[in-house]
């Protein structure tokens, strides 16, 4: 039975790069040896997108998180290539991954446009908190936004990173819940527990490795120069506002449309629709 690299160069023929996601060495290998017939085009770049340089490929595209959703994990690497200045829009780039568990099982051959680039990269690669951080409390926001408050939608504000900063730029609403815990927003109860406080007005304040910091935070950060869209709120305006003051990253579950939104520098980067997760 013929393997996938017995095909792959008719698949990246014409292609201006191959980004190969977490390759084992023996596929890198075949893929790039001429015994594969990978490399159809020595002009053609192949790029590694991996938590870890383990073949030595140059170049190369770190990825923080290895990101269930295969189509999240190729907008990170064509972002990161983008960054790199490896890829350009208007690029074909063929995305070797693996949709289920072991090596490489599939091909996705994408055009590079402006609907490619979501920020997901600068996200996680420019954010101060730990990029596993960054996607909990993604996580946490999703499911929130799926299955809402008692069946109401509900919103919420999460403050990710650079916390002693945040909390001397905002007030306290009501009684810290998490003042002398330990909770870290990867704990199995903590859905629960956010579920539950989201209720309540305030933000959530979340250290760079993950620890509640607070919880019924009001944000007083300057708003001047925040870049959001139009039609958004006072939750989603304080949210980039904070990140505009802070190096944090906020991370917002709208009420009124049920999307979520991440912010950094003051600007928005991600919107992801829970119901589409």
């Amino acid at each position: 039975m013929a393997s996938l690299t017995d095909h792959l160069s008719e698949l990246v023929e014409d292609a201006d790069a191959v980004l190969l996601f977490s390759p084992t060495a023996s596929f890198h290998d075949r893929f790039t040896g001429d015994e594969a017939g990978g490399r159809s085009d020595e002009r053609t770049d192949i790029v590694v997108v991996a938590p870890d340089n383990d073949v030595d490929a140059d170049p190369f595209v770190e990825l923080p998180i290895p990101f269930r959703d295969v189509r999240d994990r190729i907008r990170f690497g064509v972002e990161g290539s983008m960054e790199a200045d490896l890829v350009a829009e208007g690029d074909e780039v063929v995305c070797v991954v693996s949709v289920f568990e072991g090596e490489s099982d599939a091909v996705i051959r994408v055009t590079v446009d402006e609907t490619v680039h979501t920020g997901i990269y600068d996200l996680f690669v420019e954010s101060r908190a730990d990029p596993g951080v960054i996607r909990d409390v993604l996580e946490v926001a999703i499911e929130l936004g799926k299955k809402g408050q008692k069946g109401k939608p509900v919103g919420a504000l999460f403050v990710v990173g650079d916390a002693g900063k945040v909390m001397n730029k905002s007030r306290s609403l009501s009684y810290n819940p998490f003042e002398k815990s330990h909770v870290h927003v990867g704990d199995p109860i903590v859905n629960v527990m956010l579920k539950e406080f989201s209720r309540l007005d305030g933000a959530f304040v979340i250290s760079d490795s993950g620890k509640i910091v607070s919880a019924y935070r009001y944000l007083e950060p300057a708003a001047e120069g925040v870049d959001i869209p139009k039609g958004l709120g006072a939750r989603h305006m304080a949210g980039g506002a904070i990140t505009q003051d802070t190096n944090a990253t906020a991370i917002v579950l709208s009420e009124s449309d049920g999307l979520v939104r991440a912010f950094k520098g003051g600007r928005l980067v991600l919107e992801i629709d829970p119901e589409e997760y």
